[in-house]
């Protein structure tokens, strides 16, 4: 009677009996194990695996560092140091160039030490290469500093590759100066035998000026090649530090690919000039050949049709067939009758600029010219322009559905050629992208019967 009164309060206390007490223990034991065991080993926010050391840090004010594994911790405050180390350094470049233009280029140019042409001649495009970092660093600055205050301390929202690619256009700029680079110190040693008073002005300026650090003028003019030269490697610590997951993984890929054709391209061109000298060299490979290629031949375009480089955008560019049929009777015949010779073809259009921005950005400026260049294969490491551009306003674009492999330029009064890509497909994508900015007329034979009606009023207008 006793031990019966005894179990009966313990089903009134706790409701369940003592076997079914113990399997409830049981279960929320492995429950338990269970929920450690994934805690143990939740997926890494970075990577996806599985490894994660269990936090017991409840005072850890980054949660989100909380959910890394210990390797994606250290490559965060890898590319975070590498991040802050790229534009501490383009700052510290910018104070040289600084130095450059307020500690020697205007007291020498107040003082008349040396003409305008001569002071020219010694600082080549430096005020340009100012302008530019000025503006390259202040972007990078407010990408830092709007991190910081939206709570991003790793820098992950950084994204230095698709920064660096809307500032492309400073690279011409950096080979403008370079290119100068040898004749520009000839000069100065030559001036500094000359003229006595430039002599002492530099010799004061580095003992006294405690902002030259002790440093001579030559010394500060290699900062330009100095810094152009240490770009690839900055942008490889931080790809190397770069989740290929991350969204700005591709574009320091390609930021850094970019760079390395501009320094070959460099380098190539003071050899071209008779210079001994050249800039760090890096492997190359055919992607790079070929973008040094196509900066050869963006150049030459440029020199030719004589835009603003900031004005220009290259929409197409590449080898295309070419044959300029002596008359319309090889329509009859099929494009087999006629003789094509290779042939490097340029689509620039001149963009008027509504911003500062880049004019790789979204949304560029109206066109106001557009013009086809046509460039002979290489030959003895020059490009021979075929003839002058073509001015697209005046010429006229058509297909033959009979002939849909080519299709037929006319340039009105003039001359006529017809163009085809080895593959179809980018035959159509270049007579599309010619089209855009040239006259068009019907199909092929409506426009051959009305073509010498054409009369040639006011020129086209572009939206």
């Amino acid at each position: 009677a006793t031990r019966t009164k005894s179990v009966d309060v313990e089903r009134a206390d706790s409701g369940i009996g003592q076997m079914s007490a113990r399997k409830w223990r049981s279960r929320a034991s492995e429950t338990l194990s269970s929920l450690q065991a994934w805690e143990a080993h939740r997926p890494c926010t970075d990577c996806g695996e599985r490894d994660l050391p269990v936090e017991t840090d409840v005072q850890n004010c980054n949660q989100r560092r909380a959910d890394l594994c210990e390797k994606c911790r250290k490559r965060r405050t890898e590319r975070k140091e590498s991040v802050l180390e790229f534009v501490n350094t383009e700052a510290s470049y910018g104070e040289d160039l600084r130095i450059i233009k307020e500690e020697f280029y205007l007291p020498m140019q107040a003082a008349g030490l040396l003409t305008q042409e001569q002071l020219l001649g010694i600082f080549s495009n430096i005020q340009e290469l100012i302008d530019l970092n000025e503006n390259f660093l202040e972007v990078l600055q407010e990408e830092i500093d709007q991190a910081f205050d939206q709570g991003d301390d790793d820098l992950m929202t950084v994204c230095i590759g698709e920064i660096f690619l809307e500032f492309v256009n400073m690279l011409p700029a950096f080979q403008t100066y370079c290119l100068q680079q040898s004749s520009s110190v000839n000069m100065l040693n030559a001036l500094e035998k000359e003229k006595e008073l430039l002599r002492i002005f530099l010799n004061v300026s580095q003992n006294d000026n405690t902002a030259l650090r002790r440093m001579n003028l030559r010394s500060f003019l290699m900062a330009p090649l100095q810094r152009v030269t240490k770009y690839p490697l900055l942008l490889s610590r931080i790809i190397k530090a770069t989740t290929e997951y991350h969204p700005d993984h591709g574009s320091l890929r390609e930021a850094k690919s970019r760079i390395e054709s501009h320094l070959e391209h460099i380098n190539m061109k003071t050899k071209q000039e008779g210079n001994t000298w050249t800039l760090r060299s890096f492997r190359q490979d055919s992607k790079k050949k070929r973008e040094v290629i196509n900066i050869e031949m963006r150049e030459t375009a440029l020199k030719t049709v004589g835009w603003l480089r900031e004005e220009t955008r290259f929409v197409m560019e590449g080898s295309l067939q070419l044959a300029q049929p002596p008359d319309g009777q090889w329509v009859k015949k099929g494009s087999k009758t006629l003789k094509f010779q290779n042939m490097q073809v340029l689509l620039l259009v001149n963009m008027k600029r509504v911003s500062e921005s880049s004019l790789e950005s979204a949304e560029p400026g109206p066109v106001k010219d557009a013009v086809l260049v046509l460039i002979r294969d290489k030959n003895n490491g020059k490009f021979h322009l075929l003839r002058e551009p073509l001015r697209l306003s005046n010429c006229i674009v058509s297909t033959d559905p009979d002939c849909d492999d080519t299709f037929e330029l006319i340039e009105i009064r003039r001359e006529a050629f017809v163009f085809r890509d080895s593959d179809r497909a980018r035959t159509h994508h270049w007579f599309r992208q010619i089209r855009r900015y040239s006259r068009e007329l019907g199909s092929w034979k409506k426009r051959r019967n009305a073509l010498p009606n054409i009369m040639i009023s006011t020129p086209h207008t572009r939206p």
